[in-house]
């Protein structure tokens, strides 16, 4: 079997259990906040069957896949609901609710990381790599402030309430904003991420 093909699909396999321990994290912290939402809804596990979303499990990477030529690929699972009435303090527990997510991914990465940089994994070093690559990957897309990603939650809890009207603003035209960010400025997320991948393996990214 091609290399190049097990590889993509390894890292479809590792971005889409990412993807579901990112929400069972949005959902854990919700809980722990006061939100019961996710845990009464069945959404409260790491089962992928329950969190899989057919537009961003298959359709979005297949067309990614397809129109990079293989060179990039992305994915996300269904959002868990979350009440942010039932949080104990809806704007500091929102914000928590939405780091929770990029803070798992961020956790994960620095696991395999670690493991790259202390144990002799041999042949298996490299898909450690794409394990500590593709949640470092969605973790920093999930940071960037622009709804509905959780870097907009995170800043919106932080910023006073006289930027709320910018809030309904950004979240009236959030999905083309992030559309337009994906197409022409995604790349300057590249060099972050390969700064991290760094720092915490110990190894450059193309070992």
């Amino acid at each position: 079997m091609d290399q190049i093909f097990v590889i993509q699909a390894f890292f479809f396999v590792i971005i889409i259990f990412s993807s579901v321990i990112h929400e069972y994290a949005h959902g854990w912290m919700a809980d722990r906040l006061g939100d019961p939402t996710a845990r009464l809804s069945g959404r409260l596990t790491i089962n992928p069957l329950v969190h899989i979303d057919p537009v961003g499990t298959f359709m979005v990477p297949a067309a990614l896949f397809l129109f990079s030529g293989g060179r990039f690929l992305f994915a996300w699972a269904k959002p868990v609901p979350v009440n942010p009435f039932n949080l104990k303090n809806i704007r500091f527990g929102t914000g928590g609710v939405a780091f929770a997510g990029p803070a798992s991914n961020i956790l994960m990465a620095l696991i395999f990381g670690m493991m790259i940089r202390f144990l002799d994994a041999g042949q298996f070093s490299e898909f450690l790599a794409i394990i500590v690559y593709a949640n470092l990957l969605l973790a920093v897309f999930n940071l960037v402030p622009i709804p509905p990603l959780d870097g907009s939650k995170i800043l919106f809890a932080i910023l006073p309430s006289q930027f709320n009207d910018l809030k309904i603003y950004f979240e009236a035209y959030g999905w083309v904003l992030l559309l337009f960010f994906a197409l022409f400025f995604f790349n300057l997320l590249i060099p972050i991420i390969e700064f991290l991948f760094e720092l915490i393996t110990g190894q450059n990214i193309l070992m």
